[in-house]
This record gives structure tokens, C-alpha cells and sequence, in this order.
């Protein structure tokens, strides 16, 4: 039985901006059967970044959580989801 992947909020966000933003990029895994596998793992390892760099920013720069979460993002969210567009 294959295991069922679910998106969250990342996966979705990088979904609609791939899909926006790298064409080619996105016809080229939804051809080869990877596009749904490459979400998800963008999803996991953003999501595994953004836990261990909040909990460093909390303790190293003693941010909130909420700043530590925002600031997280800020510094990791073109690194897996919102990855810089296709040359036209």
C-alpha cells in the first residue's frame, strides 16, 4: 500500500509558486512522476530548518517565538519553496 503524502502550508505555497514561477521545471517532474515526491520534501525540510532555527534564534538572540518563527522564514523561505524563477 503506498503511503499517502499530505501537504501543508509550505508544500502548498511552494506548489503554487513553482507552478507560477518554473514552468518547465514543474512539466519536466510532473513528466518523470517526482513533482509530488519534490513538494513534499521541500515541505519537510523546510519545516525541519524552521523548528531548529526558531528554537536558535529563541535562545541565541532571545526573540519571542512568534520573531524567531518570522525571522526563520525570512532567512530560509527561497532556499526550498520560494525558489527564484525560470529565465524567460
Amino acid at each position: 500500500m503506498a503511503e499517502q503524502i499530505y501537504l501543508t502550508q509550505y508544500g502548498l505555497m511552494a506548489e503554487h509558486h513553482w507552478r507560477e514561477f518554473l514552468p518547465t521545471m514543474v512539466r519536466e517532474m510532473e513528466a518523470s512522476g517526482s513533482f509530488i515526491e519534490a513538494l513534499f520534501d521541500a515541505q519537510e525540510m523546510t519545516i525541519d530548518e524552521m523548528e531548529s532555527l526558531t528554537r536558535q534564534l529563541e535562545t541565541e538572540q532571545q526573540m519571542t517565538p512568534q520573531q524567531a518563527h518570522d525571522r526563520a522564514w525570512e532567512m530560509i523561505r527561497e532556499k526550498y519553496v520560494l525558489l527564484p524563477p525560470e529565465e524567460s
